[in-house]
């Protein structure tokens, strides 16, 4: 059954292309919606103008289409609310050191 879980643990399995840092753990990820077989994913990057959009939200999209139960997937950004590193987990902190 699709589930928050199983998207939430797709979305940390992609990692951000230039630091090798998973998406969630950087806390690029403000949400995710589920509507029947559509999976919505809302994030952010870290600066407004970061070219790297396309090769964060493909795999995002490919992998989220691996789950049972998904037809459509779209990624949605949003720089409100700016990102920060405050966003970003204790062990993303610590590799990046701001830890």
């Amino acid at each position: 059954m699709l589930s928050q879980k199983l998207v939430w643990e797709k979305l940390k399995q992609v990692p951000d292309p230039e630091l090798g840092i998973s998406i969630v753990d950087l806390g690029l990820i403000y949400g995710v919606q589920i509507k029947d077989k559509k999976v919505t994913v809302k994030m952010t990057l870290t600066t407004i103008g970061c070219p790297l959009f396309s090769l964060i939200s493909d795999p995002i999209k490919a992998n989220i289409h691996e789950l049972n139960g998904v037809d459509e997937v779209e990624v949605e950004l949003t720089f409100d609310p700016p990102w920060g590193p405050e966003r970003m987990s204790e062990e993303a902190k610590i590799r990046l050191g701001f830890a």
